[in-house]
């Protein structure tokens, strides 16, 4: 059966209309209509795949979070990809691999029950490595020089966009100090009128509405005291999510990746005996077939991690891998 509330021409649509705002200035008009048919094309056809699966019994929210997911990395990578100078019969071949990508994997996180955190996580690292695995392998072949492959490898628009956003939100709060304005949430929407701090605050909010409550409250013990009042206030709005604006959405959910306390480093030795806990009484032949479906780098972690070795990937997806498999044991 269909996934009833869920319009996804519609929805596509209105992530379309709503990110033309955000695509860079300095772009040629073809250059920007690239950007924004990427957009509207893969979310699209996600929408509809979504929407015509009978199996996966997804709600109209996560379809549309799964949709809007795609949307923003869409919106990222074809940026990148036209940064990157290289040739544009390279672009579209990319952008389906990352498409791809994301969607079984938001898929299989949203079918586990990961949280949100956790998924946009996973879904930013694999991601980042297919599209350096794609330019890597035009490398391989001869059709790009080392040089045009570095240019490549090097852009990152959402870690330009959030450096940006740190920056004008240590601006703000220069001049929030100095304001004893207080917002109104519950007499009046969020819409692009209000600071730029409001917005981010609301879209805290939205996140934690879809969270568990005592993790919430972790959060907000990290919070000004102030700035953690005015997040509890928009969280009792029941229609919080449609006084958001997507594309304050989508700007705001990286940002308050950098926002939230982080997790310490993991040393090696630490995400070894952590691999090695989670899989604690769960046979070799199970565990094998629960890992069936990854990629063989993730076997090697766990597997290496069984004999009491580290193979060697980034500490941080290290620890990201061993949570997930945490959560899925």
């Amino acid at each position: 059966m269909a996934i009833k509330g869920f319009n996804y021409q519609e929805f596509a649509q209105n992530l379309t209309q709503q990110a033309v705002e955000l695509v860079p200035q300095d772009f040629s008009e073809p250059e920007k209509q690239y950007v924004v048919n990427t957009l509207l094309n893969f979310s699209a056809l996600a929408g509809e795949a979504l929407y015509n699966d009978t199996e996966s019994n997804f709600t109209a929210d996560q379809a549309m979070m799964i949709t809007q997911i795609i949307a923003e990395w869409a919106f990222h990578k074809s940026v990148d990809l036209i940064r990157s100078k290289l040739p544009q019969e390279f672009w579209d071949p990319i952008m389906q691999k990352i498409a791809f990508t994301i969607f079984e994997i938001a898929k299989q996180t949203f079918k586990q029950g990961l949280q949100q955190d956790q998924i946009l996580q996973l879904i930013e690292h694999h991601v980042k490595k297919t599209y350096l695995d794609a330019i890597e392998e035009l490398k391989q072949k001869g059709l790009i020089d080392e040089e045009l492959s570095e240019i490549a490898s090097k852009q990152s628009n959402i870690d330009s966009m959030m450096q940006q956003m740190s920056e004008e939100q240590a601006e703000q709060q220069q001049v929030q100090q100095s304001s004893s304005d207080e917002p109104q949430p519950q007499t009046s929407p969020v819409q692009g009128g209000s600071s730029p701090k409001i917005m981010k605050l609301a879209t805290v909010a939205l996140l934690f509405q879809k969270m568990k409550q005592e993790k919430v409250q972790t959060f907000l013990d990290k919070f000004n005291p102030d700035d953690a009042q005015t997040v509890i206030k928009y969280m009792r709005m029941p229609d919080l999510d449609t006084r958001v604006s997507v594309p304050t959405t989508l700007k705001c959910l990286n940002e308050i990746r950098t926002n939230l306390p982080k997790p310490q480093e993991l040393s090696p030795s630490k995400i070894v005996l952590k691999l090695q806990k989670v899989t604690e009484g769960i046979e070799r032949a199970q565990l094998e077939q629960m890992l069936k479906p990854e990629r063989m780098k993730v076997k090697r972690l766990v597997f290496n991690a069984l004999e009491g070795e580290f193979y060697e990937v980034a500490p941080k997806v290290a620890n990201i891998i061993a949570t997930h498999i945490q959560d899925s044991v």
